[in-house]
């Protein structure tokens, strides 16, 4: 089965799903491979090549896809997709479904024009997570809802000669909420590391993936020589060159994310002090204590009571 052939299409004689189904396929396609849909689709179309190249267009936009290229059809717009003239193949995931409206801003900074999203290029470092939430989302696709969702068949992963084909519809909502899920992921992991923040004028991008890191988890046990393992520095040299650059020592930075972790916490949950404190990477609660109330006026107590003060 499929999509091509697919009932209840978008319109007569166009082969595409509805956008009420998620629908979701692995092909391996040969030189002879080619859609066309002259009046588009209801549905969205996301693409993810695992090999091979193919080719792409809707509308006027075109564009051409390799190996860890995410490219997003948006409804309405006549498109049509093809194995790349010279290419031997075009091995792809690819799904037809309703978008969420929150995916939009993900894939807004990779418009191509007409609806078309190229999000590219994906490190190689987030590819195989990607990959396999697309395996989960083809076994997802056919949870029946009543009992713990069927895992992903070794045949279905990309590259095994018994998966050049394999297609799933997610008819029940506990199925296509859950197939939606695996798809947000993708999107998110290829959106959000395709096209990195400009770096700030200056900064050493071993000290940027530093401060990275202990954004990220401040809460991790962080130390210099850690740090340093990171970005491929000895720790003199990265204390040093990390302190010159940005004003501060490593750690100083590190309780200063801490800290502002920590009144996050305060201010949005409902744990206890002592839990703040271990959730924010201080070992002692005297020591958070004393720190905290250093850094914000008081304690951690009577911030959670009071609210931020104006500049904390």
């Amino acid at each position: 089965m499929s999509a091509d052939g697919l009932p209840e299409t978008a319109a007569p004689g166009v082969p595409a799903p509805p956008p009420g189904l998620v629908v979701v396929g692995y092909f391996d396609q040969p030189p002879t491979y080619g859609i066309n849909r002259p009046r588009g689709a209801d549905s969205w179309l996301f693409t993810w090549t695992t090999g091979g190249r193919g080719r792409l267009r809707h509308g006027s936009a075109e564009t051409r896809a390799g190996t860890g290229d995410l490219v997003v059809l948006a409804p309405g717009v006549p498109h049509g997709y093809e194995v790349e003239p010279g290419a031997r193949h075009w091995r792809f995931w690819w799904v037809h479904c309703q978008a969420r409206p929150s995916w939009r801003s993900w894939l807004r900074p990779y418009d191509a024009g007409e609806g078309m999203y190229v999000v590219t290029p994906t490190p190689d470092a987030v590819r195989g997570r990607v990959e396999a939430a697309f395996r989960r989302m083809l076994a997802d696709a056919r949870w029946t809802g009543t009992e713990a969702p069927p895992l992903p068949e070794p045949g279905e992963a990309p590259g095994d000669e018994a998966g050049d084909e394999s297609v799933a519809v997610a008819h029940g909502t506990a199925a296509r909420e859950l197939a939606l899920c695996s798809l947000e992921e993708v999107v998110l992991l290829t959106a959000g590391t395709a096209r990195p923040q400009p770096p700030r004028p200056g900064i050493d991008a071993r000290v940027r993936r530093a401060q990275a890191l202990i954004a990220a988890d401040p809460a991790a046990p962080h130390t210099v020589r850690s740090l340093a393992g990171h970005v491929a520095l000895s720790p003199s040299r990265f204390a040093h060159l990390f302190t010159r650059q940005t004003g501060q020592s490593p750690m100083r930075v590190l309780r200063e994310a801490r800290l502002r972790h920590a009144a996050r916490l305060l201010e949005s949950t409902d744990l206890s002090v002592e839990r703040v404190a271990a959730a924010s990477g201080f070992a002692s609660p005297f020591h958070f204590n004393r720190v905290f109330r250093e850094r914000y006026g008081r304690p951690p107590g009577a911030y959670r009571g009071s609210g931020p003060m104006v500049g904390g």
